[in-house]
C-alpha cells in the first residue's frame, strides 16, 4: 500500500471543509451586494466571514508549505497561491479578497482527485458568472453614467461578456468595472477553450473506443472465418479419405 506524505494527508483531510467554506464566502460576498439595504451589523458579519474564509485558505497554503519537504519547488509551482495570500493583506478591498479567495479555491480544487475536469469546469463557469456579476454590480450600481443597476442586468452582462457575444446594451463605465470586464473576458475565453477542448477530447475518446471495438470485432470475424476454412478443409480431407477406403 502506497504511503502518503504529510502534505498529501493534510490536503485530503481539508479538501471538503475548505470547499464548504467557499459556499459561506459566496453567500457572505453576495448578501451586501444583492441587499443594498442590509444593516451595518449584517454587513460587518459578512465582511468577517469573508476574512475568515480567506484566512482559512491562506493558512492552508502556509501549512502545505511547512509540510512539504521541498519548499523551494513548492514556492516555484505555487506562486499564485502565495500571491493570493499576500494580496488582500496589502490592500483590504472586498474585490481583492474575492479575487484572492477565488485563486486559492481554484488551485485547491484542482488538487482534488475526485473532482473530474468536467465538474471543475462547470463549477468554474458558474462561479465566474456569479462573482463577476456581483463584482460589477457592486462598483457600477452607484455610477451616475452606469446602466448596470440590478442583479439581472449584471448577470446578463456577465453572460454576454463570458460568451464573447457582447451585445453592448449593458457595459461598465467605471475604471474598476472595466478592469473586472477585462478579467471576465480573459477568463471566459480561457474557460470556453477548456470546455471546447474537453468536448473534443470526449468525442475523440469515444471514436477511439468505437474504433478499437470495431477492430476487435473484425479480428474476431477474421479468426472465425479462418477456423471455418480450416474446418472445411479438414472435413474435405476426411471425406476424401473415406471415399478412398471404399
Amino acid at each position: 500500500m502506497e504511503r502518503r506524505t504529510a502534505q498529501e494527508r493534510w490536503e485530503r483531510r481539508t479538501q471538503r471543509p475548505l470547499l464548504a467554506l467557499t459556499v459561506g464566502f459566496a453567500v457572505a460576498y453576495a448578501v451586501p451586494i444583492v441587499d443594498s439595504s442590509a444593516s451595518r451589523a449584517a454587513t460587518a458579519v459578512c465582511t468577517g466571514v469573508e476574512w475568515v474564509v480567506w484566512a482559512a485558505f491562506a493558512a492552508d497554503c502556509l501549512v502545505r508549505l511547512a509540510l512539504t519537504p521541498r519548499r523551494a519547488e513548492f514556492v516555484r509551482s505555487h506562486w499564485p497561491d502565495l500571491c493570493a495570500v499576500v494580496l488582500p493583506a496589502l490592500q483590504p478591498l472586498r474585490l481583492l479578497r474575492m479575487v484572492s479567495t477565488l485563486l486559492l479555491v481554484g488551485r485547491r480544487a484542482r488538487m482534488a482527485p475526485q473532482i473530474r475536469l468536467t465538474t471543475y469546469v462547470a463549477g468554474s463557469v458558474i462561479g465566474l458568472l456569479m462573482f463577476g456579476s456581483l463584482a460589477v454590480l457592486s462598483v457600477e450600481r452607484e455610477s451616475p453614467d452606469g446602466n448596470i443597476r440590478t442583479l439581472g442586468d449584471a448577470v446578463w452582462w456577465s453572460f454576454t461578456t463570458m460568451t464573447t457575444v457582447g451585445y453592448g446594451d449593458h457595459a461598465p463605465t467605471t475604471g474598476l468595472g472595466r478592469m473586472i470586464a477585462v478579467g471576465l473576458m480573459l477568463s471566459g475565453i480561457a474557460l470556453l477553450g477548456v470546455v471546447t477542448a474537453n468536448i473534443a477530447t470526449w468525442f475523440i475518446a469515444r471514436f477511439d473506443k468505437d474504433d478499437v471495438e470495431e477492430r476487435r470485432q473484425t479480428e474476431a470475424i477474421t479468426a472465425l472465418a479462418e477456423e471455418i476454412r480450416l474446418l472445411r478443409a479438414e472435413v474435405a480431407r476426411l471425406t476424401a479419405r473415406e471415399e478412398q477406403r471404399r
